[in-house]
């Protein structure tokens, strides 16, 4: 064998197949091969931060195999993702499988398409130190907190608690907006709509605004009213027109943290699932003999990039000349401006072939992949449109020194809308406070005279913040530089696996334990759980990449700061007081009918319950409903049998089980006896001539036996019938799974043609 691929994912491997030629084995790592143990810390502090990496369990017959096929190549292609974690996976065969440096070649691709796989094996580099510190700094920088701090969590709050460096942040993020909506107190206030007709009989309406002097907030009744008496006695008069050509230009393409959010409000999608749909299209779909079969659709998903390369900005311009014209293009190239701290080392994301339109390959596509490459292709060639052209009115009316504004607008040029609308909170701030009916204003003149139609006051009260959705946190979490794009995911699948955070329909809102958690947190680790902190040390990260500060002088400011905090929260005397701490479990009215005690609020996999706290000893529940009282529970019909148990003489019921209906004593739990129910068939047992029954497997599988089984050995899984076999005279089945009739006995061999041909 001259050639071996290693890719970190085996769904890449039929992909890649398809590109290289036959002189080329690929295989799979299967994410991680090496992490730190854990049982133990696994870093050496004294000894320069030294990390002691061990094989992952389970990961043993994988590597055995990845050394015996490397032994075997004459070149090794380590090929996994272009981004810190596959740098570092990279290294991590390098140093497990044992491999020839002089042999071993790192390679990368951007996209899973036949020209970017075979350029990156013409253009092989070595593994990325750097890049390989920065990951390993992470890594450490998050079990120094997770071992250090645990432990005292455990001593403070709760047994089996955990910490994390940039999950504890996250949980205070949310946290802190609970207690700003707790915090918030509702201010009153008005609004004032006029609904005015012009010399036409067409309707206008405008917003108070304020007076001459600038604008003014009506913050009570009295205040309306004055306005209002003022207004109704007077006419309105249109003081100004305004008419402008507005320019909007489109979106960027996607990054990771973009895609969430939009795909999170458009396609109701969460983070985890959005991730996993976006890896199956990077990674490549079979889309048949039609299009050549397996391709893989985007760009990597894992970026904060908006670039473009110049092949795939130039296929797009040729795409949108030919679908929607020349007058869609922009006059020159748009090129999108990144943010100070964005990794350029992927594209956007983006598709990778504009041949393969969405809806041309929608048959080859699930659902969730269909309408997240579409989204992403939408973004995609919409940005690379031109602008949209909004011809806007603006008009001012005066009464009695008071101004009511109107502003509308008319879309006179598509542009890049043609392709891709905005979500509802990317709208101008221009147009925010526009009426639906003003969006097309009619005709007026300066100097018209206006009719009174209606005088409208509302009376509003400000509303507190909106808890946080999947969606917004990443954009707070991009926005102050916390997490990277392969990072966001994972922090909010962890802090709602470890109950700090629950999710109540798509808003995220913290648990008793993650306020408790943050409370502790923030005072004893204030530092660690710092936002501008957190986010400093992402920079510090990418320093190390580019090879401006090393890995151990991170990890040495960083601990200074953990071990000092650590020693002033366990010298506090405060290393005992859970005993202090709140329940946990949310109280309600119910009381256990068992026991008596006061139930609490559960959740679990069909959403909330009550139970009883006593549990082990009282394992009483009730479930739920979405007012949070109790589900009366259905009286169950109980069937008699119509004869008696033969162990204690009580009735036979009926009864429903996971495998079916059968037969017990009404005496259940006392006495336990059951009989299944035999559903006849009409057929005589072939052996002993007793009925046949029916009966289930547990998975629910039919097969059949004699009524008298044991006593009798006769079962098969092909029902017997009353017919007789025209050859031997024996019982003659029925195969299922062609509908045919054969015979049981092999030497006849019978098999009834004329049903073979049905």
């Amino acid at each position: 064998m001259a050639h071996l691929i290693i890719l970190e994912s085996p769904f890449k491997i039929n992909t890649i197949k398809g590109y290289l030629g036959s002189g080329y084995k690929i295989v799979a790592s299967k994410g991680h091969v090496r992490d730190l143990p854990k049982s133990s810390l696994g870093v050496d502090i004294d000894n320069g931060f030294e990390p002691h990496y061990i094989n992952i369990r389970g990961k043993g017959e994988l590597i055995k195999e990845l050394k015996k096929e490397s032994a075997a190549a004459d070149v090794i292609y380590l090929a996994t993702d272009p981004d810190r974690e596959g740098e570092a996976i990279s290294w991590h065969l390098f140093n497990a499988l044992e491999l020839d440096s002089k042999k071993t070649k790192r390679i990368t691709f951007n996209e899973l398409t036949k020209k970017a796989v075979r350029e990156a094996v013409k253009s092989p580099r070595e593994i990325n130190m750097n890049t390989v510190n920065a990951q390993q700094t992470r890594r450490i920088l998050d079990r120094l907190v997770g071992y250090k701090l645990s432990p005292f969590l455990w001593k403070t709050v709760k047994s089996g608690l955990s910490a994390g460096r940039v999950q504890s942040v996250a949980t205070r993020i949310i946290v802190e907006r609970e207690n700003e909506i707790r915090a918030f107190v509702p201010e009153e206030y008005w609004t004032l709509d006029a609904v005015l007709i012009n010399s036409e009989g067409k309707t206008v309406r405008a917003r108070f605004v304020g007076d001459g002097s600038g604008k003014i907030t009506l913050s009570n009744e009295d205040q309306t009213n004055r306005i209002i008496d003022a207004v109704s006695s007077n006419s309105f008069v249109a003081k100004s027109v305004k008419k402008a050509a507005k320019q909007k230009s489109p979106l960027p393409p996607f990054t990771t943290s973009t895609m969430q959010q939009e795909a999170s409000k458009k396609l109701g999608f969460q983070s985890q699932r959005i991730m996993r749909v976006a890896q199956e299209l990077y990674e490549g779909i079979d889309l048949g003999a039609e299009f050549g079969g397996v391709h893989g659709l985007i760009s990597y998903m894992r970026t904060d990039s908006l670039r473009i390369s110049d092949e795939a900005a130039a296929a797009a311009s040729e795409y949108i000349r030919e679908k929607y014209g020349e007058d869609y293009l922009p006059e020159k190239r748009r090129i999108y401006t990144q943010k100070a701290n964005a990794q350029d080392a992927h594209e956007a994301i983006r598709p990778v072939n504009l041949s393969f339109e969405p809806q041309a390959i929608k048959k080859h596509l699930s659902s969730d992949q269909y309408r997240l490459y579409k989204l992403i292709w939408d973004r995609f060639i919409a940005s690379q449109m031109a602008n949209a052209v909004l011809d806007t009115v603006s008009m001012d009316f005066e009464n009695s020194g008071f101004i009511f504004r109107a502003s509308g607008y008319v879309v006179s040029f598509r542009g890049h809308l043609a392709v891709y609308s905005n979500s509802a909170d990317e709208k101008d701030n221009d147009s925010s406070d526009v009426p639906e009916d003003n969006i097309r204003l009619p005709s007026v003149k300066e100097g018209e005279v206006m009719k009174t139609g209606e005088i409208i006051p509302q009376q509003k009260y400000t509303e507190p913040p909106a808890r946080f959705t999947e969606a917004s946190l990443i954009k707070f979490l991009e926005e102050k530089g916390i997490g990277r794009p392969s990072t966001y995911t994972p922090i909010i699948t962890t802090i709602i696996a470890r109950s700090y955070v629950t999710r109540e329909g798509k808003s995220l809102v913290p648990t008793k334990l993650g306020e408790v958690t943050t409370r502790i947190m923030t005072e004893y680790f204030p530092e660690i759980v710092d936002y501008p902190f957190t986010a400093k040390m992402e920079s510090r990260l990418d320093e190390i990449e580019n090879g401006t500060v090393s890995m151990n002088s991170v990890l040495e400011d960083f601990y200074d700061i953990l071990k000092s905090e650590l020693s002033d929260a366990e010298s506090s005397g405060k290393g005992e007081i859970h005993s202090s701490q709140p329940s946990f479990a949310e109280e309600t009215d119910i009381i256990c009918d068992k026991c008596g005690s006061r139930m609490v609020v559960k959740s679990g996999r069909f959403g909330k319950f009550a139970a009883c706290p006593n549990y082990p000893a009282c394992k009483n529940t009730l479930p739920l409903g979405k007012d949070g009282k109790p589900v009366a529970k259905k009286e169950k019909e109980i069937k008699k049998a119509g004869f008696k148990c033969d162990v204690c003489g009580a009735d036979m019921v009926i009864r429903e089980g996971r495998y079916g209906s059968f037969y017990a004593c009404e005496n259940y739990p006392k006495c336990k006896n059951t009989k299944p129910i035999n559903n006849e068939i009409g057929v005589a047992c072939p052996d002993c001539g007793a009925k046949i029954v029916q009966r289930f497997t547990k998975t629910k599988k039919v097969y059949y036996v004699c009524e008298r089984y044991p006593d009798c050995k006769f079962s098969s899984w092909d029902m017997p019938t009353d017919q007789k076999c025209p050859k031997c005279g024996k019982t003659l089945f029925i195969k299922k799974a062609k509908n045919i009739l054969y015979c049981a006995d092999k030497e006849c061999g019978y098999r009834s043609q004329e049903q073979e041909e049905k």
